[in-house]
């Protein structure tokens, strides 16, 4: 993976994990709704790791999150 993006792959997992506590979701009941592993969703959020995420995924995460997918990727402080 390109060290290119790894800043903003975690941002996007930190800002998943804050709409997935903003609606009370645990990472299980995330992952079951996005019908993925608690794993995979750990690792999305991680905010020291570089795993990547479908665009799929991301759009079933939004889904799931009820918010826009745009709103994954609005990182505050970030141009």
């Amino acid at each position: 993976m390109a060290k290119k993006h790894l800043q903003e792959l975690r941002l996007l997992g930190l800002t998943i994990a804050y709409y997935r506590k903003l609606q009370g979701y645990t990472q299980i009941e995330l992952a079951e709704k996005v019908n993925i592993s608690r794993t995979h969703i750990s690792n999305i959020e991680a905010p020291n790791g570089t795993s990547s995420v479908s665009l799929n995924t991301l759009f079933d995460i939004a889904d799931a999150l009820e918010v826009p997918v745009k709103a994954l990727f609005e990182f505050p402080g970030k141009k």
